[in-house]
């Protein structure tokens, strides 16, 4: 087995299989290694002192891939820009990265030309530009691996976001990637004969650790949708013959919303990856389409702390990896008791048996984050690894998520920060106070509800509101709230901050005014009535997740 990606890419000069495709041509692996190696080189000619890194602004296309393959063979460093973000955390993050390039497109360089970015017009390589071709043709070679290139070479950083609201890089090695490559492909089952989708986005670790990286491993072949489609992804694994995908919770919603059709089951997939499915939308999935799903639990810090169980009950995620792995109460650092649970399969017991996932071995993968001593000492606690993630165990031994401590929102499967969109919240002239929190969404993951504590509610002019938001360039898409709680006064601690854990206990199930955000056009929210709540309440038991309530 090779212990770097450079080493992995070199094992494919000379090979004739396909390696990645779109639908408007192929490449094979021999192809991928001569394209990166381009790239490779003109980073190399580019590059100035500093830390050897570069951004990536690009949908799933072909040359975010020959970029990964081209950074690993001269040992630079990836940085995956989400296109999510909003102005001002796309400043913060590009900066804190030490970006000297960044490889983007068009629109992506149109969006960056007003940020301040300290980086001069010619740092920035566009890919759709007429010269760009040119300029990878005057650097086209046979591959080399760059001199110091190796298993420590820092390979990615990969943004998440913490308790703190401050943006944070997660450190990933090529050795550490390749570990996850290897294991990732003997744990599910990659082989070379395998045709894997790429739908979600390369700029997360879902789609470099669970599907690029495994790929390149045993050399199947990567196909790659510049983005997520619910409608069109049938279509799309037809076309490729893909027998292999990723997905996150909410995206497989969306999925197992489109209309059933009496030949769904006809197509090539054999099985799938992902995350924060529900337990009803992966039966769908599996019956639908005729394909496993293997449910997992993971973060791009660090992996590994559970292990999948034929056995094991709807909901749970498996077994604790080994005996490191413990449920434990963070302020008596003591392993809490197995769950008890009611009729409808919630933990009747939650005070003494939820406690935040802890592996205390962790510190053996978790590589740290990128100039933050604070986030790296948050993590590493008592000499554990501690995920930031809430979880049970029942008492025969499985393993179940609860959610995240503090301030951390999952929405589509990426952490969101709640003191961030505070913040915007509290800009806002007739807003008095704010908090932010995660309710869970009736099929997946989380979605963000805030409480504004307003002087007039009664006046309060929510499509006013909801445009004040769309208007934001430090907010992002998914950081909207899709709740509005609008209080005159609201429930404060002893030192005046908003007691949001009450808040979020109540959720929508309060008398005050509760809007909801309405549709995907133009943005606008609706107040909720007593049966739209009810009716909501209704979906969690349609998908099997009434516990979350």
């Amino acid at each position: 087995m090779h212990n770097t990606i450079a080493a992995m890419l070199l094992d494919r000069v000379g090979d004739h299989h396909l390696g990645l495709r779109i639908r408007e041509r192929d490449w094979t692996w021999d192809e991928v290694v001569a394209e990166s190696a381009a790239r490779g080189a003109l980073a190399q000619a580019l590059r100035v002192d500093g830390p050897f890194h570069i951004g990536v602004l690009l949908d799933n296309v072909p040359d975010f891939v020959f970029w990964l393959g081209g950074a690993a063979l001269v040992g630079a460093t990836v940085v995956g820009i989400n296109p999510t973000r909003g102005a001002a955390e796309l400043t913060a993050e590009i900066r804190l990265a030490d970006c000297q390039l960044i490889v983007t497109d068009t629109a992506g360089a149109a969006r960056l030309s007003d940020l301040e970015l300290g980086l001069a017009p010619e740092r920035f390589l566009v890919v759709d530009a007429p010269d760009y071709p040119s300029r990878l043709d005057a650097h086209r070679a046979g591959p080399v691996l760059a001199p110091g290139v190796g298993a420590d070479s820092l390979m990615l950083l990969l943004f998440t976001s913490g308790t703190t609201g401050a943006s944070k890089a997660v450190i990933c090695s090529q050795g550490r990637l390749a570990r996850i490559a290897h294991t990732a492909a003997e744990k599910f089952g990659h082989v070379r004969d395998d045709v894997e989708y790429c739908c979600m986005p390369l700029f997360h670790g879902n789609a470099i650790m669970a599907l690029w990286a495994p790929a390149l491993s045993v050399g199947a072949t990567v196909c790659l949708t510049p983005a997520f489609s619910a409608s069109g992804f049938l279509a799309d694994v037809r076309y490729f013959g893909a027998t292999f995908f990723t997905y996150v919770g909410k995206a497989l919603g969306y999925l197992m919303a489109t209309p059933e059709q009496p030949d769904d089951a006809d197509n090539p997939l054999v099985r799938g990856f992902g995350t924060e499915a529900s337990p009803d939308d992966q039966d769908e999935f599996r019956r639908r389409f005729d394909a496993e799903l293997f449910e997992g639990y993971g973060s791009s810090e660090g992996g590994g702390a559970v292990v999948l169980a034929p056995d094991m009950p709807p909901g749970a995620l498996g077994r604790p990896a080994h005996a490191g792995v413990a449920i434990v109460d963070p302020e008596t650092l003591t392993d809490c008791v197995p769950a008890v649970f009611d009729e409808h399969g919630r933990v009747a017991n939650p005070d003494d048996a939820v406690g935040e996932i802890v592996d205390k071995f962790g510190t053996r993968t978790f590589e740290g984050y990128y100039r933050n001593d604070a986030a790296n000492a948050e993590r590493i606690r008592n000499g554990w690894y501690w995920t930031g993630d809430l979880g049970y165990l029942d008492e025969h031994g499985f393993i179940y998520f609860a959610g995240r401590r503090g301030d951390w929102i999952r929405v589509d499967g990426e952490n969101t920060s709640a003191l961030n969109i505070e913040r915007v919240l509290r800009r806002h002239p007739e807003v008095v106070a704010a908090g932010v929190y995660a309710v869970p969404d009736p099929r997946s993951g989380d979605q963000v509800m805030a409480a504004l504590e307003v002087s007039d509610p009664d006046g309060f002019d929510a499509r006013a509101f909801a445009d004040y938001l769309a208007g934001q360039e430090d907010l992002g898409a998914k950081a909207i709230p899709r709740f509005l709680r609008v209080s005159k006064n609201l429930p404060v601690t002893g030192s005046n901050k908003v007691l949001k854990r009450e808040l979020q206990q109540q959720r929508w199930r309060t008398d005050e005014v509760v809007y909801r955000w309405a549709g995907r056009g133009a943005p606008r929210y609706r107040a909720m009535t007593d049966d739209d709540k009810l009716s909501l309440d209704t979906e969690f038991a349609r998908y099997g997740r009434q516990r979350y309530l």
